[in-house]
């Protein structure tokens, strides 16, 4: 087959299969499990941002298809359980995107239109409501119910947060946040001397916490602000690092006055990143 070839949904779909035959599939493939692909899908996923991120388009490309490869392979393991396939996968998100945006699509209708457009308002308003009620078809009568545990930290807890703003349990102006961080920080400086890892691990947490909720009032994604933040130390590590190879010298055998310089050179020429 050229190397031209062209696949579409059906060809990975029917790859699948193949991976999955009980005689003639792979060894590696057969043994998997939905418990065992999760971590494969979190790395996936996490490289996918990473390439957004950069802006590395011909790797967002590959990434992309690295997550659909994962949506294909739980599809894959539904069907051999008999739990839901593929297409009943397409399906429900379809529907669920329709029933979710009434602004766009008439009458539940994925061809209907809406002559008038909806305000940004009114377009949340509608969204959170039907969401609400998803959750009570489902039973979960609470607004932190679908708010899932294996989100990384600071995502679920900008997630919980937002929920519980509309439950009233928020402030209202920044300044109010920064003043509960400092509340926060002082009860840690209370217990960051003692013997009491337990408490000192609850009181970082709640700081940790609080500065999250900053970022919500600011419209900050804190998750994607830490992860630039850390790109930004890691490139600073290595240009100190070159910095020092260039000039036959390592980074361990230097003085601290040698350390603070390198880390300003690294600084200027990072910080834009």
């Amino acid at each position: 087959m050229s190397s031209e070839q062209r696949y579409n949904i059906e060809d990975l779909k029917r790859l699948m299969q193949r991976l999955r035959d009980p005689v003639m599939g792979c060894p590696w493939d057969l043994k998997q499990s939905f418990e065992s692909i999760a971590p494969y899908t979190l790395e996936e996923c996490a490289e996918l941002i990473d390439a957004l991120e950069q802006k590395d388009y011909p790797h967002v490309k590959e990434e992309l298809g690295d997550v659909l490869f994962q949506v294909i392979f739980y599809s894959q393991l539904g069907a051999e359980q008999d739990l839901f396939d593929f297409d009943e996968v397409v399906s429900d998100i379809t529907a669920k995107l329709i029933r979710r945006h009434p602004h766009v699509f008439l009458d539940g209708d994925l061809e209907g239109v809406v002559p008038d457009r909806s305000s940004m308002e009114e377009i949340k308003k509608n969204w959170e409501a039907t969401k609400a009620a998803e959750r009570v078809s489902r039973e979960q009568m609470s607004v932190m119910d679908d708010v899932p545990e294996a989100l990384p930290g600071l995502v679920r807890a900008q997630k919980l947060q937002k929920r519980a703003g509309q439950l009233g349990y928020d402030w209202t102006e920044k300044a109010e946040v920064v003043k509960a961080i400092e509340a926060e920080w002082l009860e840690l400086f209370d217990v960051i001397d003692s013997d009491a890892p337990v408490e000192i691990e609850m009181e970082l947490g709640d700081v940790l916490f609080t500065i999250v909720n900053l970022a919500r009032h600011c419209r900050i994604d804190a998750e994607a602000a830490l992860r630039k933040a850390s790109r930004r130390f890691e490139a600073r590590v290595r240009f100190a690092e070159s910095q020092a190879a260039r000039e036959g010298s390592d980074l361990r055998d230097e003085s601290p006055e040698t350390l603070d310089r390198r880390w300003r050179d690294a600084k200027q020429a990072t910080d834009t990143l």
